[in-house]
């Protein structure tokens, strides 16, 4: 007797905190629910909240399961759900389970590794082996993926011994997560072996091993897959296949399987809007912007991707007006779309039209992020717009845009641009973390600005900091060397490029060891290094001998000024840079006739001498002038203030 009024007291406590377990149909003298096993599995499957979830687990503790495997299923299964559950509770409530099932594992590194937790899902998976749980084909998926996101090859390669261990090595679920994970570990090669040796390939094993060479940048084989798929008669490419394949096509710049892609899709697929949108890159990429403008004017729904895409087209084509003109008819704009548009005009020197949009942009309440100013910061550098690149740099303080080493190396690049090397040092020194693009940048900017001392200084403390030189930074260290003199020191680190750091040397590598040599007098030297260069064409090596042409202006050497004018007149080019230094070196030893005869010969093939100019920036405004051109609409006043 006491132990009922026991068992009805607490119910009656149960019904009025937790409603769940009140019936809806209760009168003055309460009905209540009794509740069992049935009724409490019932609620989990019905359940829609954490709230709920924890009135039902009250119950369940209070009628003994707490450790009931099908309670434990159904709890682990929604609160590890991360659209509804809370997976600090979901592991709270696994590590009070006695004996951990492999349902139970398997539910929270699922859950870990779609929340970004892939330590902790690798974790689970070792205790789970401790622990003797067999392993299953879900288990690997979300395990190959977290060791794929974190970048662990040596994980990796132990995960894919338990799959050949345990004997998994023929399930095709468990080998395509294996492909997907040597993948993203850039473990190519392997990849493909796992592919070849499978008994029995799905479209997932095609599609995976197609994304994984895009991702490693081996285009050639990605498409070389695509074509054995495509005449594999147990197969047919999917949504998937179409979007992989058709990005190594737009990397390739192949047009003619883009368009038999198309054709697929047209006839036998269908389309969709990854589909459309991919598409869509690929005819903006390769040019065809007739066939672009078709497939987004047919377009039953147009998201802001797609015209985020064709407005970038029209600008990488330079079609300023036509991109203009699309930008404004697009009924979303979001921070991408404003980058693109402004990074148009900057592309094409169009300074203050990607100001004064930028500006537009703030009316609208559009706030920038690291790409928007890292394109202004661009277009202020190109010109010198000094103030103006400063009032971007006290827009981002404001505005609490973090200078990370991608904003911090456009900030060094302008200021070192615009003359204000002091601002790039403080700029460099005040990044807490740095690149190899931030310390290449600064290195080259000191070289610009004629340090090379200090220049070659922070090249020594970069290596030292444990960062590896690229080919960029190899390009600020010879053009220190060059404006420095330091023919010794400039000739060691062009040799380490390719027995250090297997750099390939450049035609601009070249061209600044070259200058190095000349600036020094070593002419015959200099001829030497030309003669070693791979010559693919001919005419990459105009700026080369240009180089050499300023050398021998330089020391009067008209024997090996015409000596490689000759050669230069066997190259078809309208440089009349090449021209003018030759005729300059003839004026030098007061050879008029020679002269008289280069700027005739000129004349005769259309060759014209670019005419100079120059730029001031005045309240913010860029003004450009050039040499015999007076259509500013101030020359007046410019030439009576010049009087």
């Amino acid at each position: 007797m006491a132990s009922n009024l026991t068992t009805y007291s607490m119910l009656t406590f149960l019904s009025r905190h937790f409603s769940i377990f009140s019936s809806p149909y209760s009168s003055t003298t309460q009905q209540f629910l009794i509740p069992t096993k049935k009724t409490c599995i019932h609620l989990l499957k019905n359940c829609k909240s954490m709230n709920q979830l924890k009135q039902i687990q009250t119950q369940i503790f209070v009628l003994g399961l707490a450790q009931n495997v099908d309670a434990i299923k159904k709890i682990m299964a929604f609160a590890a759900d991360p659209s509804v559950g809370n997976l600090c509770y979901a592991q709270r409530i696994f590590d009070r389970i006695e004996t951990p099932s492999l349902f139970a594992y398997n539910v929270l590194i699922k859950a870990y590794t779609k929340s970004g937790g892939f330590r902790k899902a690798l974790c689970l998976f070792d205790q789970m082996r401790i622990d003797g749980i067999g392993l299953d084909n879900y288990t690997y998926p979300f395990v190959c993926k977290s060791v794929g996101c974190l970048k662990e090859a040596l994980i990796g390669e132990k995960i894919h011994g338990y799959v050949v261990k345990c004997g998994d090595g023929f399930d095709c679920y468990v080998c395509n997560s294996v492909i997907d994970m040597y993948g993203e570990l850039g473990r190519i090669g392997d990849a493909r072996k796992v592919f070849d040796e499978m008994p029995e390939r799905d479209i997932v094993s095609w599609n995976v091993l197609i994304s994984g060479y895009v991702k490693c940048k081996r285009f050639e084989d990605a498409v070389g897959v695509y074509l054995r798929m495509r005449d594999d008669k147990t197969v047919r490419p999917d949504e998937a296949t179409v979007v992989s394949t058709l990005s190594a096509c737009i990397a390739l710049k192949n047009l003619e399987l883009g368009k038999e892609i198309h054709r697929y899709v047209t006839h036998k697929l269908g389309f969709t809007a990854i589909i459309s949108n991919t598409l869509l890159d690929m005819y903006c990429k390769c040019g065809c912007l007739d066939i672009a403008r078709e497939i987004f004017d047919g377009l039953p729904k147009k998201n802001v991707i797609c015209w985020t895409t064709m407005v970038s087209g029209y600008v990488n084509c330079g079609q300023l007006e036509d991109a203009r003109s699309l930008f404004d008819k697009s009924p979303v704009k979001d921070i991408v779309l404003w980058t693109a548009m402004i990074n148009g005009y900057v592309q094409f020197n169009q300074v203050d039209d990607a100001m004064t949009l930028f500006q537009q942009m703030q009316m609208y309440k559009i706030k920038p992020d690291k790409f928007t100013v890292v394109a202004l910061l661009t277009g202020c550098a190109q010109v010198g717009a000094l103030e103006q690149g400063k009032w971007i740099h006290e827009y981002m303080n404001e505005h609490k845009i973090t200078i990370d080493a991608v904003c911090g190396t456009a900030l060094i690049d302008m200021y070192a641009k615009c003359g204000s090397i002091e601002k790039s040092l403080d700029v460099f020194y005040g990044l807490n973390e740095k690149d190899t693009a931030s310390w290449t940048s600064i290195i080259c900017a000191l070289s610009l600005n004629g340090k090379p001392g200090k220049a070659l200084e922070l090249f020594n403390q970069m290596k030292e900091s444990g960062f590896t030189p690229d080919d960029i930074t190899f390009i600020g260290v010879l053009n220190a060397c060059s404006h420095g003199g330091l023919v010794e020191e400039g000739w060691m680190h062009f040799e380490s490029m390719k027995s250090l750091y297997q750099i390939e040397p450049k035609i601009e590598h070249y061209g600044c060891l070259i200058d190095l040599l000349g600036r020094a007098g070593l002419l015959k030297e200099a001829e030497k290094v030309i003669n070693k260069i791979p010559k693919e064409k001919d005419d990459i090596l105009v700026p080369v001998y240009g180089a050499l042409l300023s050398a021998c202006r330089l020391y009067g050497d008209v024997d090996m000024g015409e000596h490689l004018a000759d050669r230069l007149s066997e190259i078809e080019n309208g440089d009349s840079s090449i021209h003018t230094l030759l005729a300059n070196i003839y004026a030098a030893v007061g050879r008029w006739e020679d002269v008289k005869k280069v700027r005739s010969k000129m004349r005769i093939t259309g060759v014209k001498k670019e005419p100079g100019c120059s730029s001031i920036e005045v309240n913010g405004n860029i003004h450009e002038f050039l040499v015999g051109d007076a259509s500013h609409p101030e020359m007046k006043d410019v030439y009576f203030r010049d009087c």
